[in-house]
């Protein structure tokens, strides 16, 4: 009698806790597919605003006009979810950029592929050293990664416009088919896009450096515990980032076709956003690949149907402010929630 009690207890129990864990799994989906379902509905209410929003010829537009921030906020994300951020990346854009296309103008008379190549070279290295004083500054003199990054983004803009005598460098050549040319049909910053998300995806997915940045990200005194060497790892993590944005200012100089010192200003920002709105925590230590594509897309989408539907610039720009201030608002709200239910 006793033993079919104590049964009858325990299958209550069991049941009551049946529904938790269906509400505990719904609500875990729900966290997981929020940012895709979002887009999705974002997607079918522009395609009622405006019949040329969905088609074939737009999306591809928007992809294509988005692969250079897609490549930048994945940069933005690893620093991020390592514990630091770079306010530098469209100034270093602007001045990789510009050096790229000197270079490839100097070797004229190389192989067409030699001289993109070179010039490809020319950008990273750039763009890798501006990154590297960045993250040398982080970790050996403890110089915050906001004024560090913000100092070298204005000796890049500096030195981009002092490398150009602050005009624009026209007349190019067939420098512009790295942004405007086919590969398969597939235009070529989509197909460097795929390449680097594929890329990033496997680093911060299944890769030590990977885990390592999400645990420095997470707790940096933890991770030090641990054995992790923090210093190599923001400092990969800086190097990881220059040559994302080496190859973004690649692409965007390509489809601007010509050299623009004064070009991408305001990217940092964008690609911040998005990062943010993708689910990268500014506390660090969360943030996935796919979730910050989604973000891309979200801002990218937004921007395209506010131009297709005429909506003046300038409440734009104001706009883009408001989802900025949310978008951080959400990220600190959510990190309390959770600090004080794990309380």
């Amino acid at each position: 009698m006793q033993s079919a009690l104590i049964k009858d207890d325990q299958d209550k129990i069991i049941n009551k806790k049946k529904p938790g864990r269906w509400r505990e799994s719904l609500d875990k989906s729900a966290r997981k597919y929020s940012l895709l379902i979002i887009l999705l509905l974002f997607l079918v209410i522009s395609s009622f605003a405006n019949k040329n929003f969905f088609t074939a010829v737009n999306l591809v537009n928007v992809v294509e006009q988005q692969s250079v921030f897609i490549i930048l906020s994945m940069g933005a994300m690893l620093l991020i979810v390592s514990g630091a951020l770079d306010l530098s990346c469209g100034a270093v854009m602007a001045l990789s950029g510009c050096v790229s296309i000197g270079v490839f103008k100097a070797c004229g008379t190389l192989p067409l592929f030699l001289s993109l190549s070179v010039s490809i070279v020319a950008a990273l290295v750039v763009s890798v050293i501006a990154n590297f004083l960045s993250g040398v500054m982080v970790t050996k003199f403890k110089v915050p990664a906001f004024i560090a990054t913000l100092s070298i983004m204005t000796i890049a803009r500096g030195g981009a416009l002092l490398y150009t005598g602050g005009q624009n460098i026209y007349a190019i050549g067939d420098y512009h088919l790295l942004g405007k040319g086919e590969i398969l049909k597939v235009p070529v910053p989509i197909v460097i896009m795929i390449v680097f998300v594929i890329f990033m995806y496997i680093i911060m997915r299944f890769t030590r450096f990977g885990r390592s940045s999400y645990a420095v990200g997470g707790n940096i005194e933890a991770a030090r515990a641990s054995g992790i060497r923090v210093n190599s790892i923001r400092i990969r993590a800086f190097i990881l980032n220059g040559i994302l944005v080496g190859i973004a200012s690649v692409i965007y100089m390509a489809r601007v076709n010509s050299g623009v010192p004064n070009g991408a200003q305001g990217y940092e920002f964008q690609a911040l956003t998005a990062t943010i709105i993708g689910g990268t925590s500014f506390n660090g230590g969360i943030g996935t690949v796919s979730g910050t594509i989604i973000g891309v897309f979200l801002i990218g989408f937004m921007n395209n149907i506010m131009n297709i539907l005429s909506i003046d610039s300038y409440i734009q720009q104001m706009l883009r402010g408001v989802i900025i201030a949310a978008a951080v608002i959400w990220d600190i709200y959510s990190t309390s929630r959770k600090n004080n239910s794990v309380e």
